[in-house]
């Protein structure tokens, strides 16, 4: 089964045909094979993450590839918004924007000052930055996740970081001038970030203690020879 698009191609589920010449930057004696692979991998594979939730879980995701901002102020973000419902991460971020909080630095800690805000974080040291730009950026991203679980139809409030990851992308070099006619290199460091937002599982609701449950059911802790006692089964009659 083939599907005809208005840009003059047919779409199958593994290759492409052209039917006119739509691409000028290939030439008449490109192989049709090179064109479909070229085709396919860059018009009609989706982004691919780190990770692949269940899809039974319902959940919205969220990533941005190249970012011009700090690697090292995006990993410190990711790493403590982990895992945060989405709404008290939004006000988070909100927060540091408005120097209100401090992003705790956890790992990439060299030439990084001590803050008092960092006390109200519960995390080793007390070092930490206001990164606005790379704060804005990943608040944005959240702000599209939350837009796609709405269109999904899920319900923001329930909805929690599940998934953030951020990593190293290709630096964009530049060059600076030092003395003695000499060059340095004038990198910078951007960085691939993804999101992934998870409704949580509501709890069971505890048993009457009226009930008759089985084991450990009633919150009763039980030693191992008990146990073992109630593993135990007679044979034979009584003696």
């Amino acid at each position: 089964m083939s599907v005809i698009h208005d840009n003059g191609y047919i779409c199958r589920p593994k290759h492409i045909i052209l039917t006119s010449n739509i691409f000028p930057f290939f030439s008449s004696n490109t192989p049709t094979v090179c064109i479909s692979i070229f085709l396919y991998q860059n018009f009609f594979i989706m982004t691919r993450y780190a990770v692949e939730p269940d899809a039974a879980v319902a959940h919205s995701k969220t990533r941005g590839s190249h970012l011009r901002v700090h690697f090292k102020h995006c990993r410190e973000i990711a790493h403590h918004i982990n895992g945060m419902p989405v709404n008290k991460a939004m006000k988070f971020l909100e927060d540091v924007l408005a120097f209100k909080a401090v992003v705790p630095f956890v790992k990439y800690t060299g030439g990084i000052g001590r803050k008092a805000q960092a006390k109200q974080s519960k995390t080793p040291g007390s070092k930490g930055r206001w990164p606005v730009k790379a704060t804005a950026v990943i608040k944005d991203m959240l702000t599209n996740a939350i837009a796609n679980a709405e269109t999904k139809g899920l319900d923001v409030d329930t909805l929690y970081v599940s998934h953030a990851q951020c990593n190293k992308a290709p630096a964009g070099r530049r060059r600076t001038y030092r003395a003695h006619g000499r060059i340095g290199k004038y990198a910078s460091q951007p960085a691939h970030v993804e999101f992934i937002l998870s409704e949580k599982k509501k709890g069971v609701d505890k048993a009457d203690e009226e009930t008759e449950a089985g084991e450990g059911a009633t919150g009763k802790r039980i030693s191992r020879k008990q146990a073992a006692k109630k593993r135990f089964v007679a044979i034979g009659g009584e003696n």
